[in-house]
């Protein structure tokens, strides 16, 4: 019983984020879903659980799926990551180290990637997965090469680059020993 509370309080403040996040006040999403005021504010307060007929209508006016909406809020991300947890992808031939220190989750809108290259090591990328993301890349040990739209910067230990990246990308490791550095990805 605990579990459903949680989720439909989870539920609650997702809509309430979703109609500020659009800066609507309640009146706006009334005209736009044909529900009174009220009902969607005792919704929002977790007050009221949604009928199907309501979340259905909820969806359609934020441009969502049910599944997408629910999949936001089917449980809270963990708030400790133990090192355990963290998946790790080896790249042998190019000498990539990628570990997922705080990995991607519906209800969140960043992650945290701690990435090692080797000596030599030369990653490009045509585009991003997502057009305008914005990373914070913070070098921790060695050198780093990075080319961003067109702009090359080199990064020695405790610099921190901070750009949207809207085309090509280049992760290069310079030498003499190898790179790691932390990016910070905040998704749009």
């Amino acid at each position: 019983m605990r579990q459903i509370e949680d989720m439909e309080a989870r539920l609650a403040d997702r809509l309430a984020q979703l109609r500020v996040e659009r800066g609507w006040s309640l009146d706006d999403l009334a005209n736009r879903s044909g529900f009174s005021r009220s009902t969607l504010s005792r919704l929002e307060r977790g007050e009221i659980s949604p009928t199907a007929a309501l979340l259905g209508k909820l969806c359609e006016v934020y441009g969502r799926t049910m599944s997408r909406l629910l999949a936001e809020v089917e449980s809270e991300a963990p708030q400790v990551v133990t090192s355990a947890a963290q998946p790790v992808w080896r790249d042998e031939t190019s000498g990539f180290v990628r570990r997922s220190v705080s990995p991607p989750h519906p209800g969140l809108r960043g992650e945290v990637v701690e990435a090692t290259l080797r000596p030599g090591a030369d990653i490009s990328y045509d585009a991003p997965a997502v057009a305008g993301l914005e990373q914070h890349i913070w070098a921790l040990d060695g050198t780093v090469e990075i080319t961003a739209d067109g702009r090359t910067h080199i990064l020695e230990a405790g610099d921190c680059l901070r750009f949207r990246l809207w085309g090509a990308s280049r992760f290069r490791c310079p030498g003499p020993g190898p790179v790691r550095y932390a990016i910070f990805v905040v998704l749009p």
